[in-house]
Formats: structure tokens, C-alpha cells, sequence
């Protein structure tokens, strides 16, 4: 583990799978559109791991056999019925709530970079509370270009007024780590999220931690007292 900066002015992190647990509606979504189309649901668990890969990710889990043409005709009808169930059942990984209220409390900025769509970003961050706090919200569609490209991650300390050397970027995916890698902040991989199958450990991330009061006892944020 690498030393944190000094002089941290703010955090950016991944939304799914980061902050939020959002799988199990995107699963319900795939389950329902199975049932539409006549076919048995697959296993939660592999599901689960690839969501961070987006909506061509999870229909592969049920319908790769038709190909990847036919996926794609899928696509739109998926996101129609993810929209629907959105935050029904999503909620931030324990912990989180209190990292962000440190975050603040400390007088710095945070803000979220994903590939999720703008639509559906701006969506699912209303409707869990968080529009007026995130200091940036970057899509997968805010740019011609996503993670893991850093432009996005760029975008957002600059949205949020941030000197990428002096602040992080927090995944639990490998792209997460190769955009803020490139894009000069410190990276931290969390082993809490879907990480695709793959060993954080595994990503040259300048941190890798299990629970999200890891990461505020790493930036020595203190508990809000009432």
C-alpha cells in the first residue's frame, strides 16, 4: 500500500458496485425480461459478477446463445425494464453512508465517474438522495470515450475542482484503476464490489481494501458526532 497524498481535497468513485449495490435490480430486470421471452432465468451469483460491465454484460448471462445481434436488439427493451425497478431494491454498501458524511465533514468534494448511461446515472443518483452532494457526476456517455480512459475521471476533478495529485479514485473494477491511474490520482480497489470476476490485488491499485471504514481510517476521516 502506497502512501496517500497529502493536502487530500476530495474523492471520486465508480457508482456500481462501489458505492451501490445495485445488482439485484438489474437482475429483477433480467428475470423479467427471461420471462418475457420465454426462457429460465440464470443464477443470481453470475449475474452479480460481470453487472459492472453494463446491460450487453448481463443479457449475455441469459441469452448468449443467440448471439451477439440478437443481444444487442435486446438491449433497449433491458434498460426499459431496469429503469422501472431502479432503486427498489439498490442500496450503498454498509458503510458507505457514513464514508461520504467523514467526506464532507472534512470539507472535501466527492463525485462519481461510471460508464452507466447519463439517463440512468442521473436517475438512480436522484432517487438514492444524492444529486445535491455528488460535486461531479460523469457518465458513460458524458464523453465520446469511458472508462477506462481517464478523460472522464479528468472531467470530474475538474467539475469538482479537484488537483487529480492530490486526490483519489476509488473502483472495484480494473478499468477504475487504469483511469485513475492514468489520469494522476491514487487509486484504492475495494474487494466489497462485483470486481468482474478478477483479483483486485491483481490491478497495480495503489490501496486495496475490504470495507469502505478501511478507507476512512486510511484518510484518518473522523466519526460526525451529532
Amino acid at each position: 500500500m502506497k502512501p496517500v497524498p497529502e493536502n487530500i481535497q476530495g474523492v471520486l468513485f465508480d457508482l456500481d458496485g462501489t458505492l451501490l449495490d445495485s445488482a439485484p435490480d438489474l437482475y429483477a430486470a433480467l428475470v423479467e425480461q427471461c420471462a418475457e421471452e420465454g426462457v429460465s432465468p440464470p443464477p443470481y451469483a453470475p449475474v452479480r459478477e460481470v453487472v459492472s460491465r453494463g446491460a450487453r454484460a448481463v443479457l449475455r448471462c441469459a441469452f448468449a446463445e443467440r448471439g451477439e445481434s440478437a443481444l444487442e436488439g435486446l438491449v433497449p427493451r433491458y434498460l426499459e425494464l431496469y429503469q422501472r425497478v431502479m432503486g427498489q431494491q439498490t442500496h450503498p454498501f454498509d458503510g458507505i453512508d457514513d464514508l461520504l458524511e467523514r467526506i464532507e465533514a472534512q470539507g472535501w468534494r466527492w463525485g462519481i465517474v461510471t460508464n452507466k448511461a447519463a439517463f440512468l446515472t442521473d436517475d438512480l443518483v436522484s432517487r438514492i438522495g444524492w444529486a445535491a452532494r455528488a460535486s461531479a457526476v460523469v457518465s458513460g456517455d458524458t464523453l465520446p470515450v469511458k472508462k477506462p480512459d481517464p478523460a472522464p475521471v479528468l472531467l470530474a476533478c475538474e467539475l469538482a475542482r479537484l488537483d487529480p495529485a492530490h486526490s483519489l479514485f476509488v473502483g472495484d473494477d480494473r478499468r477504475d484503476i487504469q483511469a485513475g491511474a492514468a489520469a494522476g490520482l491514487y487509486t484504492v480497489a475495494v474487494s466489497w464490489g462485483y470486481l468482474d470476476g478478477g483479483d483486485p490485488h491483481e490491478w497495480g491499485a495503489d490501496a486495496v481494501l475490504d470495507t469502505p471504514a478501511q478507507l476512512a481510517a486510511l484518510l484518518r476521516l473522523q466519526p460526525v458526532t451529532a
